[in-house]
């Protein structure tokens, strides 16, 4: 695997760490319990750690740190300059091992470039998985400095012209594909990231609230991913003083913290910055908490102590947040946008409203904070849909792909098997029925 401008391993909230560190820690985590042998190999940004962690995923996975450009943070696309570099230590570190890999998995339009690289050098099959797309992010930005750069365009449209088979999140991602890129339909398998069911599970709300220090009586609004413009925590802020303004007794009550990035630690010219300062101009500093980021064990922890998730986002390729969120039984309201459209089930696990619609926004938080049997039911809903997410249900679909690549001769029963979208695999509705505890529910701390 390939993972070039973000480890697997690092602490999430960050810049650049969040659904795709998950996805790729995870899936390569759950492929070597399942017996492979995975390296994943990203991009050291310490030179103090060490070069090969052969711990932190689990027997028979490892990531290996290779210098590429400076060993720290460092403007993700400038590290295209550098990969040659990387490639470079791939091919050393394979031969100093003596491995022959099978396959080669691309997280990401960088490691995409590396990826078909090493395929010239070793000729093994690459299957990609873009996370977002250049040109989507092209379609939503309202600044200049919002914009991608044409080098990853180019790239990515190489990528899809090239790689052997991509994945993608979801059967709208791969209209987008089809629409922005051209790609041939029959080289895409839609395959949804999974979810940690262990990690992620429902929690009583009460006990969840003491372990994280908040008030046992509070309307929590929580908001979970990086801080910058595409996430619309803008649009959440313009909702929660609209909120505040149609309930003043509520006020005392609501709190609205955002976990990512770091507060403590900023430029006068950072979205954290602009977000601040829009949260006092509209007089809700008493209500909305700048937290940063968390580890992600206390996750559901506050999933689960929370009213409601809350994603506004201007695109979300798939929308992890609101997957670990649903399965700890919480609603989510999401932006009617990219992935959130197909993974939120409107009035069923939460609801959708139109991107950038601070208002419509405010009314769907507002009637989840004034209905809790509403609540509670579309949280039962939700645990229950996270359910068919399962890491060990997804990842039968990744290794399905990866044999179509290795014995292209597989017959049409199992390339049709191969081809078959997760989504269209049903829930029993039988098991959302009331008091309904999902089976990786099972309590993990003392009654």
């Amino acid at each position: 695997m390939l993972s070039v401008h973000t480890c697997p391993l690092a602490t999430l909230g960050g810049k650049e760490t969040g659904g795709m560190n998950v996805y790729v820690r995870d899936l390569a985590s759950e492929l070597a319990r399942r017996g492979h042998h995975v390296d994943v190999y990203t991009r050291s940004q310490d030179p103090t750690i060490p070069r090969i962690n052969s711990t932190g995923l689990g027997r028979g996975a490892r990531v290996i740190h290779l210098p590429a450009g400076p060993e720290q943070p460092y403007d993700k696309h400038l590290i295209y300059d550098h990969l040659p570099e990387f490639t470079a230590g791939v091919l050393a570190q394979a031969e100093s091992d003596g491995l022959r890999y099978d396959l080669l998995h691309s997280h990401y339009w960088l490691s995409g470039a590396v990826a078909l690289e090493l395929r010239q050098r070793w000729g093994v099959p690459v299957i990609h998985m873009f996370h977002t797309l250049g040109e989507m992010k092209n379609a939503v930005a309202r600044r200049a400095e919002e914009r991608e750069p044409e080098r990853r365009i180019q790239v990515e449209r190489e990528l899809v012209r090239s790689v052997d088979l991509i994945v993608a999140a979801t059967p709208v991602e791969q209209e987008q594909l089809l629409r922005f890129y051209g790609a041939d339909p029959t080289r895409i398998r839609v395959i949804p990231p999974g979810i940690d069911t262990q990690r992620f599970h429902p929690i009583p709300p009460a006990y969840a609230r003491k372990r994280i220090g908040l008030c046992e009586d509070c309307c929590i609004i929580l908001f979970v991913g990086r801080i910058e413009p595409l996430k619309g925590i803008d649009n959440l802020l313009h909702a929660v003083a609209y909120v505040v303004e149609r309930l003043p007794h509520l006020r005392s009550r609501l709190r609205v913290p955002i976990i990512g990035g770091n507060p403590d630690r900023i430029r006068e010219d950072d979205e954290m910055v602009r977000l601040q300062n829009l949260r006092e101009e509209l007089g809700i500093g008493d209500v909305v908490v700048f937290l940063g980021a968390k580890e992600q064990d206390l996750l559901p922890y506050y999933y689960s102590a929370a009213a409601m998730v809350v994603m506004p986002s201007d695109y979300e390729s798939f929308g992890l947040v609101a997957l670990e969120a649903m399965a700890c039984g919480t609603p989510v309201i999401a932006s009617d946008v990219g992935g959130l459209a197909f993974l939120v089930q409107h009035g069923r696990t939460g609801y959708r409203v139109p991107a950038r619609d601070p208002q419509a926004l405010a009314h769907k938080i507002i009637r989840l904070l004034t209905d809790e049997t509403l609540r509670r039911r579309i949280g039962q809903r939700a645990a229950c849909w996270a359910e068919s997410y399962a890491w060990p249900r997804i990842v039968e679909h990744i290794e399905e792909a990866y044999k179509e690549l290795l014995h292209p001769a597989c017959s049409n029963q199992d390339r049709e098997r191969c081809q078959k979208p997760v989504d269209q695999e049903r829930i029993d509705e039988r098991a959302c029925t009331p008091g309904y505890i999902p089976k990786s529910a099972a309590p993990k701390y003392a009654a």
